[in-house]
C-alpha cells in the first residue's frame, strides 16, 4: 500500500461521522447496509450520509454495490487489513508480536 493511499485513509476516519459509519459497516460485515439503513442507524440525513460515504469510498474503505433498486455498501476488509499491516509493521520493534490471555494473539504485548 502506497504512503499517498495511507494518508487518504486515515484522513477519511479522522472525522467523527464516517469512523461511526465504516464500523457500523464492519459490523455488518460481508451483508454490508443500505445508505437508509445506516442513515436510520446513525441519525444521518441523506445528503450528509452521502457525503460521507463519498469520502470513504474514494479512501478505498468502503464498496458499493447495486442490488436491484438498492445500493449496498460494505467495509472494505482488504483495505482495511493493509492499513493495519502497514501501521503494526515495526510493531515490537520486527519481533512477532506475543500474546497473552488479556491481549488477542495479533495484539504486541510490547
Amino acid at each position: 500500500m502506497e504512503v499517498k493511499q495511507i494518508v487518504r485513509s486515515l484522513a477519511a476516519l479522522a472525522q467523527a461521522h464516517r469512523l461511526k459509519v465504516f464500523r457500523l459497516l464492519v459490523v455488518a460485515g460481508q451483508q454490508g447496509l443500505t445508505p437508509g439503513a445506516i442513515g436510520e442507524a446513525l441519525e444521518l440525513p441523506a445528503a450528509t450520509l452521502s457525503f460521507h460515504l463519498k469520502e470513504l469510498s474514494n479512501a478505498g474503505l468502503v464498496t458499493q454495490e447495486r442490488i436491484s433498486r438498492n445500493v449496498v455498501y460494505r467495509a472494505s476488509f482488504d483495505h482495511m487489513n493493509e492499513l493495519l499491516a502497514y501501521l503494526t509493521e515495526n510493531c515490537c520493534k520486527g519481533e512477532a508480536c506475543l500474546s497473552t490471555p488479556s491481549t488477542p494473539s495479533t495484539a504486541c504485548a510490547c
